[in-house]
């Protein structure tokens, strides 16, 4: 739950220092099929599109890309091809079940190989930087450096906005809600893939997904729902998702069990604030929050708060939680819970050991569950000693070496 990936250009930068190209267009020596003389099975029906359009928001040569990770000579030295931005607007579904009209960015190496394709999913942004989203492609944003290097080595990448943001801000931000991050970053990967075909750029059927923090439980969600539900459209080569928040039962007990100061009690009041709407509990802040921050949270929610739970939220709240008597929030929490699941492509769960904002044991308890599962291609890869913030370096280091196997 990271409100400013600012402080980690340097991170995603030093992550490309190890990054192993893959091998692209690869042809086989084996011997073509006989000829078949049964009637083949009839074509599945073609995937309803959800592009809706699309705007060039630039071309970008490999001199400029590089300029742009100066301080650090070497990562500039890995742009290969000029990249080409877009921003693309695509049809997907609300929290409400109805079609909105969401938007991303799409970066474009210049070459005419068939490349594999990223969907890279966000760190959380708060309203105020709406500018941050990836459809802006702003300087500030996360894709505007070293992402947008790691994309001219050979990747075709797509951003998602999320709903809330892009050509969706006029609606809220489903914060943390799993299915709508999921959704909404595979309706943005169909949407590329279109845009794809439709302007002949030459893409193979690799996709890649990364991401850290809301990102990373974005990234974790995504690939639930593409392989229950798009793969074949769209097959996971593999995902490494980052400090994500996948046990959301456990934390929300977590949070009201701990006696200790906790820095991110601001964004769990967001996580609230969304599965309160979206499952329609429709409670007054009251039932959540002791005051006076019930209404200084009705009148701005993202106003200061305490960062202890005990003075922050209502003590028979608490106890339904720690209890878990509350049968309709531990549905919604439960509904968010993406880490007992059986991938079938493989899965690196990356994440710091004295990670102070989504504890650690989201990713062990991950990889408990599906090990148990039977997971066989699934790794947990601890960032010994790293916070929230200081391992997003590792994690990127390590994250494009893990994609870059495969």
């Amino acid at each position: 739950m990271l409100s400013n990936f600012r402080r980690f250009t340097a991170g995603w930068a030093l992550g490309l220092l190890t990054l192993l190209l893959p091998a692209l267009g690869c042809k086989s020596n084996s011997p073509e099929p006989a000829a078949s003389t049964t009637t083949p099975p009839p074509a599945p029906p073609a995937p309803t599109p959800v592009l809706v359009g699309s705007t060039l928001i630039g071309e970008y040569s490999t001199t400029t890309l590089a300029g742009r990770v100066g301080n650090i000579p070497l990562i500039g030295s890995l742009a290969r091809y000029p990249l080409k931005v877009y921003r693309l607007t695509y049809t997907t579904t609300n929290t409400d079940g109805k079609a909105v009209t969401a938007s991303g960015a799409l970066l474009v190496p210049v070459t005419s190989q068939a490349l594999p394709v990223i969907s890279y999913q966000h760190g959380t942004l708060q309203p105020d930087e709406e500018n941050r989203a990836p459809s802006y492609y702003s300087s500030s944003s996360e894709l505007w450096s070293a992402v947008s290097v790691l994309a001219s080595t050979g990747y075709v990448v797509s951003a998602p906005d999320y709903i809330g943001y892009g050509a969706s801000k006029a609606l809220p931000h489903p914060y943390e809600h799993g299915p709508s991050l999921a959704s909404a970053s595979a309706d943005m990967l169909r949407a590329a893939r279109e845009f794809c075909k439709k302007e002949n750029i030459a893409v193979n059927q690799k996709n890649f997904l990364l991401g850290y923090s809301e990102g990373g439980y974005a990234t974790m969600s995504l690939h639930k729902l593409l392989e229950e539900k798009y793969a074949t459209e769209l097959p996971v080569a593999a995902s490494a998702p980052g400090a994500g928040a996948y046990h959301k039962t456990a934390f929300a007990q977590y949070i009201m069990k701990s006696e200790q100061p906790l820095n991110f009690l601001s964004t769990y009041v967001w996580v609230l604030d969304t599965y309160n709407r979206v499952y329609g509990l429709n409670r007054p802040l009251s039932a959540y929050f002791k005051e006076p921050y019930a209404t200084r949270l009705q009148a701005d929610p993202f106003s200061s708060v305490p960062n202890k739970a005990s003075d922050l939220f209502a003590e028979p709240f608490r106890q339904a939680v720690i209890n878990n008597t509350d049968a309709a929030l531990t549905a919604a929490f439960k509904d968010n819970d993406v880490y007992d699941w059986k991938p079938t492509a493989p899965v690196a769960l990356f994440h710091g050991t004295a990670d102070d904002y989504v504890p650690y044991f989201n990713s062990q308890d991950a990889y408990n569950a599906m090990r148990a599962r039977g997971a066989t291609q699934v790794q947990l890869k601890p960032i010994q000693g790293g916070n929230h913030f200081t391992s997003v370096a590792t994690y990127t280091l390590q994250a494009f070496a893990f994609i870059s196997q495969y």
